[in-house]
C-alpha cells in the first residue's frame, strides 16, 4: 500500500531531473528506474525501524525517560552485558549495533571522514544551504517535524542538533564502538523512535496520507542528502573529491544509516546506486506547501535567534549570505517555491568556489583535513553554546530583515 503523499511523476521535483542538477546526473547511470522499481520504493514509506520501536515500548514507556536514559548510557559506555536482567529489545538493539558487518571497511570509513573534514567550514555551508534547505522543498518529508511543533522550538535549536552530530559522526575513529560518532547515532535512532511514537498518538497525523512518520525511505532520502547531495554540493563550491573519497563518503554513510536503523541493504556503495535511490525518492515527491515556506522562513531567520555573531548588522549579513548560498545551490525556480528572498550578496558563493578550486590546490591535503576540521569544531562549540545560553524569544524585531535586499 502506498500513502497518498506518493505522486508520480513528482511535480515539484520533476524539473531537477529535467532541467535542474539531476540531469548531469542521470548521464552517470545506464537506465532511469522504471516505474515498477519506483512503486515498490515507495513501499518504505511505510515501513520503520521495529527494534528501536520496541525499544521505546519496552523500555522509555514502561521505566520511565531518566531511567530509560541511564539504561542506554550504561549499554553505550559499559556494555549491554553490564546491565543486569536487560529488556529483550535493548539485548537486541545492541546486537545489532556491536555487530561489525562483513561489509565494513575501515580504510574507507577513514576516507569519507577525512574527506568530510578536508570540507571545514565550506561542508556545514553545503548542509545547511543546500541539504537542509533543499529538503524543505518536499512538504512530505517534513511533516513530523511540523507535529513535533520544529517551528515553535526554533530553527536555532535543529541547527545545533544537526550540526553537533554531523560535527560528531565525521571525526577521526568517530565511529570505532566507543567513539563519540557510534554513540551519537544511537541515541539519534532511539530520538527518532521515540518521536515516531509520539506523531503517532498525535491528533491530526494520517499514515495513509503520509506514510509513517520517520519512515524507512525518508531516512535512506536523508542519508543521500548527508552523502550524494552533499558531495555535489562541494562540487560546486570548487571541493572537488577524488573517486575514492566519493565510495568513502557513501560507505561512512551506509555505516551511520545502519546504525541508525536502516536497513543496510537499501543504502548504496556506489554512485551510481546512490543517483538511482535518489531519483526513485525524489521523482514521488508531493509538492511544496505553507508548512514548506515556515520551515525555510524558519531556517533564514535562524541567525536572529542564535547568541552568535554578536551583532545585529552581523546577523543580517549572515542571512543574507546563507541566500546567497540557498540561491547558487538550489536555483531560482526552487527558492521561488519556498518563497526565499533575494539578496545582492549573490555573487559570493562563485567567488568562495574560485577560492577553494585555486587556492585549496596549492594545501597539502592533510593541512586541509587538520585545520578543515578544527573550523568545524569551532563552528559546532558556537552552536551549542548559542542553543544553550538562546535568550531571545518570540518573533525577533527585525525578523523583516531577510527580504531586505
Amino acid at each position: 500500500m502506498l500513502p497518498k503523499r506518493f505522486v508520480y511523476p513528482s511535480p515539484g521535483f520533476s524539473h531537477y531531473w529535467t532541467e535542474g542538477v539531476g540531469k548531469e546526473l542521470l548521464k552517470k547511470i545506464d537506465d532511469i528506474p522504471s516505474k515498477e522499481a519506483i512503486e515498490e520504493n515507495g513501499k518504505l514509506l511505510m515501513q520503520y525501524d521495529v527494534i528501536g520501536d520496541n525499544v521505546i515500548t519496552e523500555v522509555f514507556e514502561k521505566m520511565g525517560f531518566h531511567r530509560a536514559g541511564q539504561l542506554i548510557d550504561q549499554a553505550l559506555n559499559n556494555g549491554i552485558e553490564s546491565i543486569e536482567n536487560p529488556p529483550q529489545s535493548l539485548v537486541q538493539l545492541f546486537a545489532e549495533a556491536d555487530n561489525i558487518p562483513q561489509w565494513l571497511d575501515a580504510d574507507l570509513l577513514k576516507t569519507g571522514a577525512q574527506f568530510c573534514q578536508r570540507a571545514g567550514a565550506s561542508a556545514l555551508i553545503v548542509l545547511r544551504n543546500y541539504c537542509l534547505m533543499g529538503g524543505y522543498e518536499s512538504s512530505a518529508i517534513n511533516k513530523p517535524l511540523i507535529y513535533t511543533q520544529a517551528l515553535k522550538k526554533g530553527a536555532a535549536k535543529r541547527m545545533a542538533e544537526t550540526v553537533e552530530f554531523w560535527v560528531n559522526v565525521t571525526g577521526q575513529n568517530a565511529m570505532q564502538r566507543n567513539a563519540i560518532g557510534f554513540k551519537s547515532a544511537i541515541k539519534v535512532r532511539l530520538m527518532h523512535a521515540y518521536a515516531r511514537a509520539a506523531i503517532q498518538k498525535t491528533p491530526g497525523w494520517n499514515n495513509d496520507l503520509w506514510g509513517l512518520p520517520i519512515n524507512q525511505g525518508d531516512m535512506v532520502a536523508t542519508n543521500l542528502g548527508f552523502s550524494l547531495v552533499f558531495i555535489e554540493g562541494l562540487k560546486t563550491l570548487g571541493i572537488k573529491p577524488t573517486g575514492k573519497e566519493i565510495k568513502g563518503v557513501l560507505h561512512l554513510w551506509k555505516y551511520i544509516g545502519y546504525l541508525l536503523g536502516i536497513s543496510a541493504e537499501m543504502l548504496p556503495d556506489t554512485e551510481k546506486e546512490a543517483i538511482e535511490s535518489l531519483y526513485k525518492w525524489t521523482i514521488t515527491q508531493s509538492a511544496a506547501d505553507e508548512d514548506t515556506k515556515a520551515l525555510a522562513e524558519a531556517l533564514v531567520l535562524e541567525p536572529l535567534t542564535a547568541s552568535f555573531p554578536k551583532y545585529l548588522w552581523q546577523k543580517k549579513l549572515m542571512i543574507k549570505a546563507h541566500l546567497a548560498y540557498s540561491h547558487y545551490f538550489l536555483g531560482e525556480r526552487a527558492c521561488t517555491t519556498m518563497a526565499l528572498p533575494d539578496t545582492r550578496l549573490k555573487y559570493y558563493p562563485y567567488v568562495v568556489a574560485f577560492i577553494n578550486s585555486t587556492v585549496g590546490f596549492f594545501i597539502p591535503r592533510q593541512i586541509s583535513v587538520t585545520t578543515g576540521r578544527k573550523r568545524q569544531e569551532i563552528i559546532k562549540t558556537l552552536f551549542l553554546r548559542s542553543h544553550a545560553h538562546n535568550v531571545v524569544k518570540g518573533p525577533h524585531p527585525v525578523a523583516g530583515a531577510a527580504s531586505s535586499k
